[in-house]
């Protein structure tokens, strides 16, 4: 096992980090593409889509990019859009980088808030846990743009 393992301080750290997620489905350079369609055209259910969205520091796109979110998400809810999320934040700059935060969990896109468990981590956040609570701050269905805010509560050593 790797000493530095071993050598685990005493306690914990809480780490909040208030991030902006940008998807964009549609355009010439979509950060996200869908690589399974839904079993029908009234819902998401079934679908399933491979993202790389940009990590910013601010709501506006053109904000300080910090990291990626990669993973997938996929409908997994037929009478509402709710998603399957699986994806890291990995950290491109700053103090962090090099590290990723793993998120696992439902996000029921239309309501308000929604809290997904924070269920690992690497580099700096090696054996994490924690929450993030997801809101969305501007939705466009036609034009496939999404900016989400992510208030992530990461307790990590």
């Amino acid at each position: 096992m790797n000493k530095k393992l071993i050598d685990l301080p005493n306690h914990e750290t809480l780490t909040h980090l208030r991030l902006y997620w940008h998807d964009s489905t549609r355009g010439q350079n979509p950060s996200t593409v869908r690589i399974q369609q839904p079993v029908s055209n009234s819902s998401l259910f079934g679908s399933i889509s491979m993202m790389d969205d940009a990590l910013t520091t601010d709501v506006m796109k053109n904000s300080t990019v910090v990291g990626q979110a990669q993973g997938i998400y996929a409908g997994a809810a037929q009478g509402e859009i709710g998603l399957l999320m699986v994806m890291n934040f990995a950290f491109k700059t700053g103090k962090y980088n090099g590290s990723t935060i793993t998120i696992l969990g439902r996000n029921v896109v239309m309501e308000k808030a929604r809290e997904m468990p924070v269920v690992g981590g690497s580099g700096m956040f090696r054996f994490a846990r924690g929450y993030v609570e997801a809101r969305t701050k501007f939705l466009d269905l036609k034009s496939g743009v999404a900016i989400v805010e992510y208030n992530c509560y990461v307790l990590h050593y």
